[in-house]
């Protein structure tokens, strides 16, 4: 136990799981993923030339992930995977942290490696771990923050309590530069812990310091930012739209939330059947009224209200990949309603075990951790305030696109909810997690590494069927390859993306005129101004006007029978002879 103690094995076997997990799916694809082939493009140019020039595709300012980046290239020469391991490695050592901090929540190693896993080794995690989108890195911002800020209230020196609240603002304000929301660890989460540490002076003076030098920071930082070309700035509250169809995009996210947490939540369900008649009778209601909506749904909307409900990242067809037609599904209908009535029962349990008052002996809370009240004190305005923010970007992008709250914002209030739920857990049911939550991990692992290894061999299958039509001496600006691989095309004829929100240089934007009638309308084409499609890649043969002379390509897809296929389809009418 000493050795474990010293070494912090079960916060390595935590790191090391990551790692394992995605060594297992393969993660390799030279193309764009998302959003992140421009921002791979920033960091190759920030490597050969030593500044950041950003091209028309970030409103996340990116820095250390840029410069972290930019070292992998020098140390291991550029390839899109290569720069992507720079996230895999921050995903490693998030994951130890994170298993750190939920200890320093007082909550115990076992079930706090437990309930690292269950996040750590969920599909949404595994799949951003493996790209260089900006989710991981923010995320690591946050924890890190809660990290040092829970050190700090536990320091037993003065000393000590000031280096941990400077190693939270530094860690923080460092990156937040990758992505903006993160710094809310200095903005919000340090003031709440200088306000639970006012009761010692010299603390609480030198921890105000830390924090306006946090704040000065962060306001060179934005001050820099305004002024770069070719960059999306973030405007709130600045487009109007139907507050019903708000209300509906943030129930779908919330009741993803316990899906992205299924491990913990489930372990839940045998509250219900503890609780009182009432309880029981209430829960009945409510499983039955949800029932109803689904099927309401479904009738209405031809869309089931199951999980994953939002469907972003983790979607019914496994993971992100976005061409013309419909994706082979991946979660069937048997597997959804089992999901849902696993997390959402869990939730429903968790709601009967707060109301539940009889047979509930209370654990003593541990007197070196963090109390409740600390960790009320250190979360709840983080959450209110992550909310409120989320919720002003929502309306903001409301106009730009479908799906405006996407299963990976919830990265941050995942943390939140796992660290209260794993130490409810322990202190109002038993004291540890019970076998069923490490089978769930198992099974959720398993979930996770299948569609990470399904996305990136998609997105192969991409590079292979462009590679075949570039044989045929048909040229990228001749194809629809999804807007993610079109991007890319884009930035090979200019430099940057051709964006109406860019606003310095003035007049960077020049409007596309609309396409031709009868062709086939490509996803943001006005971004693409270079590209004008006469075929298009698709999971249907038969999209647009049917299949071009060329071979389709197949990719693997694990846990399906069947493996997936690309075809290349025409984007304008036969000509008739």
């Amino acid at each position: 136990m000493q050795l474990v103690r010293r070494f912090r094995i079960p916060a390595l076997i935590c790191a090391l799981s990551v790692l394992l997990c995605e060594l297992i799916s393969r993660p390799y694809a030279d193309i764009g993923i998302c959003d992140d082939g421009p921002y791979l493009l920033v960091a190759q140019k920030l490597a050969i030339t030593g500044h950041v020039a950003y091209n028309g595709w970030s409103a996340a300012m990116l820095l250390w992930q840029l410069y972290l980046g930019a070292a992998f290239i020098k140390l291991f020469g550029f390839s899109f995977t290569i720069v992507r391991m720079s996230t895999l490695l921050v995903a490693v050592v998030l994951a130890f942290f994170l298993q750190r901090t939920m200890v320093r929540a007082s909550i115990s190693e076992r079930n706090a490696t437990i309930g690292t896993l269950a996040l750590v080794l969920s599909p949404l995690y595994l799949m951003l771990s493996a790209t260089f989108m900006s989710d991981i890195h923010g995320l690591f911002g946050i924890v890190l923050c809660l990290y040092g800020c829970l050190r700090a209230l536990q320091a037993a020196t003065t000393r000590g309590a000031i280096f941990w609240l400077c190693f939270a603002i530094a860690t923080n304000g460092i990156c937040g530069t990758s992505r903006q929301l993160a710094w809310l660890g200095v903005l919000v989460m340090v003031p709440s812990t200088l306000w639970l540490l006012r009761a010692r002076r010299n603390v609480l003076l030198g921890g105000m310091a830390a924090t306006l030098a946090g704040v000065l920071f962060i306001l060179g930082c934005l001050l820099w930012l305004k002024h770069q070309p070719y960059i999306l700035p973030e405007h709130f509250l600045s487009s109007t739209t139907r507050g019903v169809y708000l209300v509906h995009q943030f129930i779908h996210f919330f009741l993803d939330v316990p899906f992205l947490l299924l491990p913990i939540m489930a372990v839940f369900l045998p509250e219900i059947r503890k609780s009182r008649r009432l309880v029981i009778a209430v829960v009945v209601a409510m499983t039955l009224g949800y029932a109803l909506v689904v099927i309401l749904q479904g009738y209405l909307h031809q869309r089931l209200m199951l999980e994953p409900t939002i469907g972003d990242w983790v979607t019914v067809a496994g993971g992100y990949g976005d061409v013309q037609g419909s994706p082979p599904i991946f979660l069937h209908l048997g597997v959804r309603i089992l999901l849902t009535a696993a997390s959402l029962g869990g939730l429903l349990g968790v709601i009967a075990s707060l109301v539940r008052s009889d047979g509930v002996s209370p654990v003593k809370e541990n007197s070196t951790g963090a109390s409740w009240k600390e960790l009320g004190v250190l979360l709840v305005p983080f959450t209110i305030v992550y909310m409120l923010l989320l919720i002003s970007r929502a309306i903001t992008i409301a106009s730009l696109t479908d799906t405006v709250v996407l299963d990976r914002y919830a990265l941050g209030l995942l943390v939140v909810a796992l660290v209260c739920l794993v130490r409810y857990y322990q202190e109002r049911v038993q004291l540890q997690l019970p076998f069923a939550g490490i089978l769930l991990v198992g099974i959720m692992a398993i979930y996770g590494v299948a569609v990470t290894h399904n996305m990136f061999s998609f997105y192969r299958a991409r590079i292979a069927i462009a590679a075949e039509l570039r044989d045929a001496a048909v040229p990228d600006t001749a194809i629809d390859h999804g807007w993610d691989y079109n991007l890319l095309v884009e930035l090979k004829h200019a430099a940057y993306i051709n964006d109406s929100e860019i606003e310095n240089p003035a007049g960077a934007y020049v409007p596309t005129p609309p396409p031709p009638s009868g062709v086939c309308p490509t996803f943001w084409y006005d971004r693409t101004p270079h590209i004008k499609a006469v075929y298009g890649i698709s999971y249907d043969p038969n999209e647009c006007y049917g299949p071009a002379p060329f071979a389709p390509v197949h990719y693997s897809r694990w846990l399906t029978r069947t493996p997936g296929a690309l075809y290349v389809v025409r984007y304008t009418a036969p000509s008739k002879k």
